[in-house]
Parts: C-alpha cells; sequence; structure tokens
C-alpha cells in the first residue's frame, strides 16, 4: 500500500511539474528573442568605426572613415531632453551659424549618429544648417534598453522638436532626417501633431513597419516565420512593453502635412526598395522619391555623392524657401 501511495505521488509530482517546466522554457526562449533582436546595447554597437555594410572598394571604406573622424573633431555641446516615457535622451549639437535651419538626424538599428551621418551631417553644414545628432533612446548615451522599431522613437522625435523650439525660438525652421530605421521612425512621426516649424522630412531606405520588417529579416535568416513571428511578438510584448503593429509608416505618411523626401538603394538586401516605393505611393502629393542604382543599404550617399548632394540641397531649398507674398508656400 506505502509503495502504491509513492507512485501516485511521484506521478502527480511529474505531471504538475510538466506544465512548469514548459512555461519556464517558453519564458527562457521569448527572453533569448528579446534579447537577440530588442535588447540594447549589444557589445560593440556603440563603435563609430564598425562599419557593419560592406562597402564596394577600400577607397570607400578609407573615405568614409575619414568622414567618421572628421566629424567626431568637430566642437559640439552634448544636450539632453525626455521622452514621454521618463527616459533622458542625449544628443550632439553641432553648431554652423545663428539662425540657421536645423536638422534633428536620427540614425539606425544599433547604430551610431557618428557613422550613421557622416557624410550627411557634412552635408548639412554645406547648406548653411545647424545639426543636431541624436543618439535614439537604448543607444549611446540615451537611456533605456529596449528598442522599438519606431514605436515609441517617434514620441521621442517630438520630445527633440520641443527642445528644438524651446531653444532656439519659435521661428525655428527644422528638417528631421533618419536612416534605416531612423528613417521609418520619422516617417512613423509625421503622423503625429508635429509644429509648423517642422518644414521638411529625409527618409534615406525607411522601412514600412516593425512588423514588416522583421518578417522580411526573419525570412532572409531562414527562420520558420510562422512560429517565429508569433514568439516575437510576444517577447516584445512581455519584455519590451510594446507591440509590432501599434506604428506603420505608411498609414502615418497618408495624413501627413509635412513634405518627404524618400531616397532608397536600388541594391538594397536589408530593407527591400518596394518598402519605400509603397510608402511614396500612400501620398504621392507631399512624397518625392528617388533611388540610386548599385546602392546597398544606407550608403546612396557614398555611391553618388554628387546626385545626392543635388537632391538634398534642392528639396531643402523649396521647404525652408518663404512663404509668397499671396501667402501660399513655393510649390514642390
Amino acid at each position: 500500500m506505502k509503495k502504491s501511495e509513492d507512485r501516485i505521488i511521484k506521478k502527480s509530482t511529474f505531471e504538475a511539474v510538466i506544465p512548469l517546466a514548459a512555461a519556464t522554457g517558453i519564458i527562457s526562449i521569448l527572453y533569448g528573442i528579446y534579447r537577440y533582436g530588442f535588447y540594447s546595447p549589444h557589445k560593440g554597437q556603440d563603435d563609430d568605426h564598425r562599419l557593419v555594410i560592406p562597402l564596394k572598394t577600400q577607397a570607400q571604406r578609407n573615405h568614409t572613415i575619414e568622414l567618421i573622424d572628421s566629424l567626431n573633431a568637430r566642437p559640439f555641446q552634448q544636450v539632453y531632453t525626455y521622452s514621454s516615457d521618463g527616459l533622458r535622451l542625449s544628443g550632439k549639437y553641432i553648431h554652423f551659424r545663428d539662425e540657421a535651419p536645423l536638422a534633428i538626424l536620427f540614425h539606425g538599428y544599433r547604430g551610431t549618429p557618428i557613422r550613421d551621418f557622416c557624410g550627411g551631417a557634412n552635408l548639412c553644414f554645406s547648406m548653411g544648417l545647424n545639426v543636431l545628432l541624436v543618439h535614439e533612446r537604448s543607444h549611446g548615451s540615451s537611456e533605456g534598453h529596449t528598442i522599438t522599431f519606431g514605436v515609441k522613437e517617434r514620441f521621442d522625435v517630438l520630445s527633440w522638436v520641443d527642445y528644438a523650439v524651446k531653444r532656439f525660438g519659435k521661428d525655428v525652421k527644422i528638417i528631421l532626417g533618419g536612416i534605416s530605421m531612423g528613417a521609418g521612425t520619422v516617417l512613423m512621426a509625421s503622423g503625429l501633431d508635429l509644429p509648423e516649424n517642422v518644414k521638411g522630412i529625409l527618409a534615406d531606405c525607411p522601412f514600412t513597419s516593425p512588423e514588416e520588417i522583421i518578417m522580411e529579416f526573419g525570412k532572409s535568416k531562414g527562420f520558420p516565420m510562422k512560429v517565429a513571428y508569433p514568439l516575437t511578438f510576444l517577447s516584445a510584448k512581455l519584455f519590451g512593453d510594446f507591440s509590432l503593429t501599434a506604428a506603420d509608416a505608411v498609414r502615418a505618411v497618408k495624413k501627413t502635412m509635412v513634405p518627404i523626401l524618400i531616397i532608397h538603394g536600388e541594391d538594397d538586401t536589408l530593407v527591400p526598395p518596394e518598402m519605400s516605393l509603397r510608402i511614396a505611393e500612400a501620398n504621392p502629393a507631399m512624397i518625392e522619391r528617388y533611388t540610386f542604382p548599385g546602392a546597398e543599404h544606407g550608403i546612396s550617399y557614398m555611391i553618388d555623392p554628387e546626385r545626392y548632394a543635388n537632391i538634398l540641397s534642392g528639396f531643402c531649398e523649396r521647404i525652408f524657401a518663404d512663404p509668397k507674398p499671396d501667402g501660399q508656400k513655393c510649390e514642390m
């Protein structure tokens, strides 16, 4: 009788442990996904010289390093603002001239503003713009440990715009610029209540939504996304406190009244150019789009700096132009 009771107890204990072990295993998998895709920083992430996109020639690589070092050598002021959820956000303000328009620039996923805008910032200086290089949340000296692919970062855009207006005055003219995840972020922010100070937006190789870029990345790596995506979605909700479907650049630009310039490399293997085409088609009255043959992800400027400069300078001339006497703005 004693042995029979012992067997019943052991069986009951085993049956009780199985669900607990399964739940623990699932939680561990979800946390592992969170650490892989959303937790920040990762080792080496803040290294300005870590070139994650391969350049075609050593000369291009050397030129990129020179641009990075040149930008790092410029005098700057470390500035701060706070996100709507209480994180202290950090940026580098580089002054070019008094009363100039301001470019607020947002880098890519696990990127650095110096590396990602080593060419773009110098291009802004050549056009007479002051530059604010933002460390997005969970990057560099900004607080936070979760990358949300634009879901929460889009509200940080508002925080930086508010900072700029308070610091430089109600008449300051602003262009928002972003590359990769930063491009998706500024486009998602375009659908928010931006002040009239924001005259235009530059988005270089933007993705359509967090959901779609994660699906695209997973497929490119051979992950079984029918299983992997639901787990990724749950990991973001459980450990990152955000939903991958809460923000969408296509939805956002449909209602924007801010002129948008999209640039995309035709050989981009990370963010398909078709994504930015869909964004542009969502609001053709406010969006112009240019593609660069032979350019991989985020390096259109390096492939053809003269054309890139001409496109951006023309866009800035239009958005920063004073209104016509009859009160109408200059046409795009």
